[in-house]
């Protein structure tokens, strides 16, 4: 249904479709300015308007019909390139969700009203937080009855923390598209707080319990990959630890006080997350190294290397960080259903520090989205090349290296690659999920879930490691065994 040709066409017959909608007609003068409130908006219209809305007619009064649709009545279509209305081109095309799905109709007299030199005003009410708020009307593409499309033409906004005003210098059917901003609810915020702390208790416990195997399988036979292993282990036992810390000494302060022991714990938690962010972009790394590893290139002091990058790096931003006074008390502000704004707080990023959200989303949103991708694209590569130098082999190549390799090196180092591939997806999958967490509240829930967990996940890929390495030890055995008995039946 078109609403706006309905309202010229006949605006009784449109009552009579649009039943269900309050309209509400007004006798105003002409020479003051008319305003009404209608749901959560309020409606200004100067003198102006209703002086040419009237037309040749000298009356001193004019018919105002404001009233409030459904947004589920209008259709957009893409915006044309030409063609009759206001809009010839793209450039005042918008897109998005209405606010509270409110269409507000304001018309007067039997003349359109447009080019004003004194605006018609409207102030939206809204209680959320809200980003990129654009005042539009909606402008038919003449196409047919049905379609059209919002514009922002001739249309300025203003927003503020409570109230979002329009300007606009005619009479339409006017909205408000926004991007709302996902908040957490404050109905929401304890079982995620719930959630956090239990999952980070458990990944305390469960790697304090990996570290003790990876350590045993290392000092049974030492091995690079183990060696990684559990330096991304302590990686993350100090991120959950230093989380579990960072949430429970702030209850102990005041909710204005800001000790050293807060600001250390902020220190501690944004180092030891971005170590495990810089050690799971060395798995990945690794396991590129994995397939060069067969050539027998040796790098000298390879594990000093990777260690004075993934723990000097964050380190060393930590420092700089401090001499700016970067670290503090955090606070998160929680919505309430009635309307009551709450808040939890953390040790982290200091809410006082003017660029906390800049910090903020480069540790929590670039860094991880760098490392997801940096890993992938070693994943990729090793697969490819792989790949390549199998059929190679297959095929009689010429080279000598890898015509050495038998049956059990190849299994050896698809065993190898395949742990390493799914520690880089179990480690990089959940914070390749953050994105989700600006897209819905079932995002959140996911996030919280697999990021609180991590400790079982690593525990579960040391107990994998202890399988394999006790399987590989009685392969062993069998063979020297095989190998006697081989012997003893030649000396027969």
């Amino acid at each position: 249904m078109c609403v706006d040709r309905c309202y010229e066409r006949e605006i009784t017959t449109c009552r009579q479709r649009l039943r269900n909608f309050n309209f509400h007609h007004l006798r105003v003068n002409v020479s003051q300015e008319a305003e009404k409130s209608v749901s959560n908006c309020r409606v200004n219209v100067p003198s102006s308007a209703l002086q040419m809305s009237r037309g040749n007619v000298n009356d001193d009064e004019v018919l105002l019909v404001v009233t409030v649709l459904n947004s589920n009545f209008f259709q957009p279509a893409p915006a044309p390139g030409g063609g009759k209305g206001r809009s010839a081109g793209r450039s005042h095309h918008r897109s998005g969700t209405v606010l509270g799905d409110s269409v507000v109709v304001v018309k007067a007299g039997s003349r359109r009203v447009r080019d004003l030199s004194h605006p018609v005003r409207l102030t939206f009410r809204h209680d959320k937080e809200i980003e990129e708020a654009a005042c539009v009307f909606w402008q038919e593409t003449y196409l047919d009855d049905r379609t059209g499309y919002w514009s922002t033409e001739g249309c300025h906004t203003n927003v503020t923390q409570a109230e979002i005003v329009c300007c606009c210098d005619h009479l339409s059917f006017f909205a408000v598209v926004v991007n709302p901003v996902l908040s957490v609810e404050k109905a929401s915020a304890p079982a995620l707080r719930y959630i956090s702390f239990t999952g980070s208790a458990l990944s305390v416990l469960f790697t304090i319990l990996a570290l003790i195997i990876y350590a045993r399988i290392q000092q049974r036979r030492p091995d690079k990959t183990v060696c990684v292993h559990l330096h991304l282990t302590g990686a993350l036992l100090c991120l959950h630890l230093s989380f579990l810390l960072s949430s429970c000494w702030v209850l102990v302060l005041d909710v204005a006080d800001e000790d050293w022991i807060c600001k250390g714990l902020g220190l501690l938690l944004h180092c030891s997350l971005m170590a495990t962010f810089l050690w799971m972009a060395v798995e990945g790394f690794h396991l590129y190294l994995l397939l060069v590893r067969v050539f027998n290139i040796y790098i000298k002091r390879y594990m000093l290397k990777l260690s004075l990058v993934a723990w000097g790096l964050p380190t060393l931003t930590a420092v700089l960080c401090v001499s700016f006074n970067v670290y503090g008390k955090h606070t998160i502000q929680l919505k309430g259903d009635d309307n009551h704004n709450s808040t939890v707080q953390l040790c982290w990023i200091s809410s006082q520090f003017p660029q906390d959200l800049l910090i903020s989303y480069i540790t929590t949103a670039a860094l991880p989205f760098l490392v997801v991708l940096f890993n992938f694209c070693m994943v990729c590569l090793v697969v490819f090349k792989m790949c390549g130098l199998r059929k190679r082999t297959r095929g009689g190549g010429s080279s000598s290296g890898w015509k050495k390799m038998n049956d059990d090196n190849w299994a050896r180092l698809w065993r190898d690659g395949s742990t390493l591939l799914g520690l880089s997806c179990v480690l990089g999958l959940p914070w390749g999920l953050s994105g989700l967490t600006y897209v819905s509240l079932l995002g959140i829930y996911l996030f919280t879930v697999l990021n609180s967990l991590q400790g079982i996940f690593i525990f579960l890929w040391s107990l994998a490691l202890t399988c394999k390495s006790r399987a590989e030890k009685n392969s062993s055995l069998r063979n020297t065994s095989s190998q006697k008995l081989m012997t003893i039946s030649s000396n027969n």
